[in-house]
Order: C-alpha cells, then sequence, then structure tokens
C-alpha cells in the first residue's frame, strides 16, 4: 500500500510538472505574438476599392519649386500661381493628332513611360456617346500604387474626360482598365504632358485656392458661356481623397471622379471638366478624406462659348448658342 502511495504522488507530481512546462510555453508564445507592430498609414477611396500607402519620413518629401520639368511639379505648394504665355493645343486638337487606343469593357491596357524627364501624363477618355466607367492606376514600382482614380461619364462623346497625372521619379506605368460591360468600350489617350502641355493651360487660368477641410463639400455654378472649367486640387504633402461631380439638376451627376493620391503635391489632381450644356453647370468638390486632411481646391473657366441670352420676366429663359 505505501508503494501505491509512493507511486501516486510521483505521478501527480510528474503531471504538476508538465503542466508547469505547457503553462510557461504557452506564455512564451503569448509575449512573442502580442510584440508591437510596426505602424503603417493606410488610406483609401470614398468607393473603398483598396489603395494603400506607406509610412512617409521627410525624406520622402522633395523640394518641387524647380524651374525644370514641366508645370505640374514647378507648381508652388497650396498657392495658386497662375502662368502665363501658354499655347497648348485644345482638346479637339489632342483627339485629332493623336491615334487612340480602344479599351474593350472589361479590358486591362497599359502605358510605360522609363524617360525620368516625363513628369506628367496626360490621360483622356471619350465613347460614342455610350457611358464610360473605367479605373486608373498609377504604377511606381512593384507593389506601389500612389496614385488612383475611379471615373464614370454618362455621356463620353458630350462630355470627354481630361485629366493630367504627376509620374516624378520614373519609369511610371499608367493602367487603365474599363470596368463597364462589353458593350461599353473607350477611347483612351495617354501621352507625355510636358512644357506647353495641359497642365500648363489649366494652370494659366486659375487665380485662387480654396480650403476644404476633411469632410466637407465645396459647390461652384457656371453659367452656359463656360463650355469647360479647369479644377486643380493640391495638399501641402498629405494624402488627397476626393470626389468631383458635374451636376445637371438635383443630384443629377453627369461625370463623377473619385481621386486618391498618395502626396498631393508630387502627384496634384488637374482636370478639365466639359461643360457644353444650355443651362448653367455645378462642379461639386466633397474631400472625403478625415478633418486632419485638408485640400485646396481651384475651379475656374477654361473655355468659353458665344451664347445668346432671350426670354423675358413671363416666359422660360434660355441660352442660345449664336
Amino acid at each position: 500500500a505505501t508503494i501505491n502511495l509512493n507511486m501516486a504522488a510521483i505521478t501527480v507530481a510528474m503531471w504538476k510538472a508538465i503542466a508547469l512546462i505547457g503553462l510557461a510555453v504557452a506564455e512564451a508564445f503569448v509575449v512573442v505574438s502580442s510584440s508591437p507592430r510596426e505602424r503603417s498609414v493606410s488610406t483609401q477611396l470614398a468607393s473603398e476599392y483598396g489603395a494603400s500607402a506607406r509610412t512617409r519620413t521627410r525624406d520622402d518629401y522633395i523640394d518641387i519649386n524647380r524651374e525644370s520639368g514641366g508645370p505640374i511639379v514647378r507648381y508652388d505648394g497650396p498657392t495658386i500661381r497662375p502662368l502665363s504665355n501658354v499655347r497648348a493645343p485644345s482638346l479637339d486638337e489632342i483627339w485629332e493628332s493623336t491615334m487612340p487606343v480602344i479599351v474593350q469593357g472589361g479590358s486591362l491596357r497599359t502605358w510605360s513611360f522609363a524617360n525620368p524627364q516625363v513628369d506628367a501624363v496626360q490621360v483622356l477618355f471619350k465613347s460614342e456617346g455610350r457611358p464610360i466607367d473605367a479605373d486608373i492606376d498609377l504604377w511606381n514600382g512593384p507593389d506601389n500604387t500612389p496614385h488612383k482614380m475611379r471615373v464614370y461619364v454618362e455621356d463620353g462623346a458630350r462630355r470627354t474626360f481630361s485629366a493630367i497625372i504627376g509620374t516624378p521619379r520614373g519609369p511610371n506605368s499608367i493602367a487603365v482598365r474599363n470596368i463597364g460591360q462589353l458593350e461599353f468600350p473607350l477611347d483612351a489617350v495617354v501621352r507625355p504632358d510636358m512644357q506647353d502641355g495641359l497642365a500648363a493651360s489649366i494652370a494659366s487660368v486659375v487665380s485662387k485656392a480654396e480650403v476644404i477641410q476633411g469632410g466637407s463639400v465645396r459647390t461652384w455654378s457656371f453659367n452656359p458661356v463656360v463650355q469647360s472649367v479647369a479644377v486643380i486640387i493640391k495638399t501641402d504633402g498629405r494624402p488627397l481623397n476626393s470626389r468631383i461631380e458635374l451636376l445637371m439638376g438635383p443630384n443629377n451627376s453627369k461625370q463623377v471622379v473619385e481621386i486618391y493620391t498618395e502626396d498631393g503635391v508630387e502627384r496634384p489632381f488637374f482636370a478639365i471638366v466639359e461643360t457644353p450644356e444650355a443651362v448653367g453647370s455645378v462642379i461639386r468638390i466633397k474631400n472625403t478624406a478625415p478633418l486632419e486632411f485638408p485640400v485646396y481646391a481651384s475651379v475656374a473657366p477654361y473655355t468659353l462659348g458665344e451664347y445668346n441670352f432671350v426670354g423675358d420676366s413671363n416666359s422660360f429663359n434660355e441660352w442660345h448658342m449664336l
């Protein structure tokens, strides 16, 4: 009986020792798994389709106030500084002189620019009157997408899409994905924007910028004389998340652009929004980022048409092109 009791005591002691060893190992795993992770900065489009940015340091920001390169990199911070003596080709001249690439519904096309002197690229879309629904990505190295846009146009023949994408520190690639149905192809033109390009022409018509805090909305109204509008959106180096809409009537969006930019100084948003209507148009810009990420927006008439106002106080007033 004494031997049996001793054996039982030894067995209990062994199980206690095994249990203590198991607890120690589990605690070690918990300590390892609870070690602090490296912090990262993440931001994305309002449409929630996953653009991310790495943690940025002071060395990532460069002085862009230099007299070399295109105007998109010579543009001073958030300050709007008009450029003069610009003779840029019109949108019609660009379409007539460039062979567009047809991007079928569901297809992806890419353009690569290995020349480091190409610091900005023109991206233009149009269709035969059908809707345009596309994604635009700027690829800068593996798994790095510092600029993303989602574009919707109700009528790609009446209102074409025209924007400038900053491409500093090449090589860079532009990816265009037509996310519309197979029945909705689009014509795309992607080409370098140099000294007297669209960016310089857009910068030549603006005069001031308006601060839009995170979550805020600003609107600009234009009468029918204005045939197109120049839009510039920048930041002081912080990420840029915004939504630009062309409105015709209450909540009737004719064109919508959602933008994400990793750095609103290096890669600001330059665009031309066509407004070929016999009634007034409204540009609405919403800063979809949190309060800590303001943007600087400038919206001004780009081209004007010739209209004549007819009607009286008792009739429906209209504008007719001369």
